[in-house]
This record gives structure tokens, C-alpha cells and sequence, in this order.
């Protein structure tokens, strides 16, 4: 019997054996006692396991919806408002962590906690009894398929454009093992594009989505990055721009320019992102408004790592060799490159936007930051832990203005959040 103690920042419940040894637990809360559970992972200093069984449940305790939730978001077994509350005592502990000391973020969230994800990813499985494939998900700490019947996190129109696709896969009678995956989207009107990926085979084009966010439009591919909450995200993008009072804006790891060309387009506003496709995409969000917003027509200055420009060439076929598209707004400089590799860019006069991978920001950026000085730094980040590791270096020169937390994973342990430094 082993009684939990807390939630710890990655979402699961730490509880030790008697022998002394730590175990993170899946499917257990704060004072309950596990008498069963299932080891995923065995390491000399700790276990990982799935609780099995509980005495003593908590009070926050409540059914899961899904019976396939610890494949897709296994807070589910807690109540809302817990949630919350865990998600807003998880930054406070990152935080303290690193020594840095801050009152309970508010955290934002629309209230609905289920059938938010406008994009999912299902596994294909094959039932031998019934002779037949049927969706599935991976278990958790296991590359085990677990077929499923439904599921609550994704819109409603993707799980049914997936339910439509297997049974067109059953009516043909093909197998699962041919297929590595079936990948899902809709946008906010509920429009799906995307499908299957066959084993060995490069993965296919699918129909582009389209949707609004505070008012612009933008276009991305089904299997490309774009924000998988769009109510949530628009929420915090209304934070930051009620934070930019600077007529520059440099966005930082861009992706494709939701965030600058949302809150900033009206700015003298510099992206840069180092994927390429996410950055092709970023390329025709700059110009999808219509000819209306363009000022002049000229080719995309595309930015290399080293800072120099790339000049268009023509290729063998007439056309112009930019890798870029024409239709550049006069105030929108895009660059293609990592945003460590392009510093000089990084102006005194400037709002500085940061929303960098789980790994956080590079040395390298955070010491030049610091030198530079810009005004204003807004730092939105999906790893509070990394955040916090960056933040601290930052005080050296700025203070913290505001911290806010948004929940854009309902039921999951993952944690979006905002901080905005001034000098």
C-alpha cells in the first residue's frame, strides 16, 4: 500500500514504497492509497506505474469519461476545478524551484474542458475476433494499441470523419498493418481535411484548413504546426497584445506567424522561424488578407542563418529561385533561420515575443537579450519549468509585469504560460 503524497510538474501522483524507493504513479490523487498497480518503468532510483486500484479516494476523485484516458488526457479522473487550481500550484512550485517567488498566476480557460482538439491522431488496430480494423490509441508507457470506441478531447466532426474512414477501410476489407497512422483536423467550422499515412510510402498532401484568429485569417496544413485549442489561444494572444505599446515587434520562433501577425501586424513587425514548411506557411498567413493589405509587391526577403539575404536567382525554367512568395507586406520582414543564428536583429527600441519548443531559449539569445535591452519581453511558453530557467537569467535586467497561466490542454497535466518582462 503506498499513499500519495502530491501532484508533481509533469502531471503524475509521487507516492514511496516502503523500501524507500520513489514511485510516479498515473491514475492516483493526493491522499489516496494505491493497493494494485501496474510498473510501466523500472529504474534503479524510482518506478514508474499505473494505479490499479485505491483506498481512501479523493474527494477531487471523479469517473473518467473516456475509457481510453490515460492514453489521451489522463487528469481526467480529477475535477475541473482542481485542475485549475493543481495547474496554478504546479507554476508556483517550478517557479520557487529556480528562486523565483510569485503570487498565484490566474489561469484562463473558455470552460470547456471536452471536445476541444482540432486535430488527433489515431492508431489503427486489428480485431481478429471480429476480423475487422477499429481506432485505437497507444497505452500509455507502452507501444500497445488499445482500440477504442469513443473519445471526448477531440471535436466532435474529427472523430466521426474517422469513424467514416475506418468503416470505408472495413467495406474494402483492408488490413491495419498496412497503415501507420490516420491524422485528423477540422477548423472552427468543423471542416475536416487530412487521412491516412501508409506504411513505406512518403506521407500525402491534404486539402489546406483555413480559419480566423482575432480577426485574421490564416491557412495551414492538417499535418503542419498550428495551435490545437484556438479558443484558448486566442485568449492569450489578447494578453499579449494588451502588452506591446512598442512600434517594433521581433517574434521569435514564429512557426507560421500566428502570434506576431496576430497582435502585431499593424507593427514594423520581423518573424523568424527555423522549419522551413512551418515558415512556407508563415510566408502566404503574411499575404492571405487579400491585395488590400499589401503596400507593394516585391519578392519575400528570405534571411539566411548567417544574416545575409538571399538574392533571387532565375532558374533553368524562367522562374524566379527565392523559395519565397511575392506580396510582401512593406512593414513584415520574415526570416528564415534560428532565432540564436539572427541576434543582430534584436533592437533596444523593440517588444521581443518568445514562444520557443519545451526546451526553451538559447544561451546564446537570453545573454544577447540582456545586452540589448529591449523594452518589453513576452515570453509564452508550453514548459513553465524551462521558462522559469530562462526568467531567472533575465531578472538580472528586467522585472516581471504580469504572469498568467491558460489552460489549453483541459484534463491533461500539460501547462501554457505568459510571462511579460519590462526593464
Amino acid at each position: 500500500m503506498i499513499k500519495i503524497d502530491k501532484i508533481i510538474p509533469g502531471g503524475q501522483a509521487l507516492g514511496t514504497e516502503d523500501s524507500g524507493k520513489k514511485v510516479f504513479f498515473w491514475n492516483a490523487l493526493p491522499g489516496e492509497l494505491v493497493t494494485d498497480y501496474k510498473i510501466t518503468k523500472t529504474k534503479s532510483s524510482f518506478l514508474e506505474a499505473i494505479a490499479l486500484n485505491v483506498e481512501n479516494p479523493s474527494k477531487h476523485r471523479v469517473a473518467s469519461k473516456d475509457e481510453c484516458f490515460l492514453s489521451t488526457s489522463p487528469w481526467q479522473i480529477m475535477d475541473y476545478n482542481y485542475e485549475l487550481e493543481l495547474k496554478q500550484e504546479l507554476v508556483v512550485e517550478i517557479f520557487r524551484e529556480h528562486q523565483i517567488n510569485i503570487d498565484t498566476p490566474e489561469i484562463i480557460t473558455d470552460n470547456k474542458d471536452y471536445y476541444y482538439r482540432n486535430k488527433m491522431e489515431y492508431a489503427l488496430y486489428w480485431d481478429n475476433e471480429q476480423q475487422k480494423i477499429r481506432l485505437a490509441f497507444h497505452g500509455r508507457g507502452s507501444h500497445q494499441k488499445i482500440p477504442i470506441t469513443k473519445s471526448s478531447i477531440e471535436r466532435p466532426e474529427i472523430f466521426q470523419a474517422a469513424t467514416t474512414i475506418i468503416d470505408d477501410l472495413n467495406s474494402r476489407h483492408e488490413e491495419a498493418r498496412k497503415y501507420q497512422s490516420l491524422l485528423l483536423r477540422c477548423n472552427q467550422e468543423g471542416i475536416v481535411s487530412g487521412g491516412l499515412f501508409e506504411n513505406k510510402k512518403p506521407h500525402p498532401h491534404f486539402n489546406n484548413l483555413n480559419d480566423s484568429i482575432l480577426g485574421h485569417n490564416y491557412s495551414y496544413s492538417p499535418n503542419g504546426f498550428f495551435q490545437i485549442n484556438l479558443p484558448v489561444y486566442e485568449m492569450a494572444l489578447s494578453e499579449i497584445k494588451k502588452h506591446i505599446n512598442t512600434d517594433e515587434v521581433l517574434d521569435l520562433y514564429a512557426g507560421v506567424g500566428t502570434i506576431g501577425l496576430s497582435v502585431a501586424r499593424d507593427k514594423h513587425l520581423t518573424l523568424v522561424e527555423c522549419d522551413k514548411y512551418a515558415f512556407n506557411e508563415m510566408a502566404k498567413n503574411i499575404t492571405i488578407e487579400g491585395p488590400q493589405d499589401i503596400t507593394k509587391t516585391t519578392l519575400f526577403p528570405t534571411i539566411c542563418d548567417n544574416g545575409s539575404k538571399l538574392a533571387s536567382e532565375p532558374r533553368n525554367d524562367g522562374s524566379e529561385r527565392s523559395g519565397l512568395e511575392k506580396g510582401l507586406l512593406s512593414n513584415i520582414t520574415a526570416i528564415l533561420a534560428k532565432s540564436e543564428n539572427v541576434l543582430q536583429h534584436i533592437k533596444p527600441s523593440q517588444t521581443v515575443i518568445l514562444d520557443p519548443p519545451r526546451s526553451g531559449c538559447d544561451k546564446k539569445l537570453i545573454s544577447k537579450l540582456l545586452e540589448i535591452t529591449p523594452q518589453k519581453i513576452i515570453y509564452l511558453s508550453c514548459n513553465p519549468a524551462t521558462q522559469a530557467r530562462d526568467t531567472k537569467l533575465l531578472l538580472e535586467k528586467y522585472h516581471i509585469d504580469k504572469i498568467k497561466t491558460f489552460n489549453f490542454f483541459p484534463h491533461t497535466p500539460h501547462i501554457e504560460n505568459l510571462i511579460v518582462l519590462s526593464l
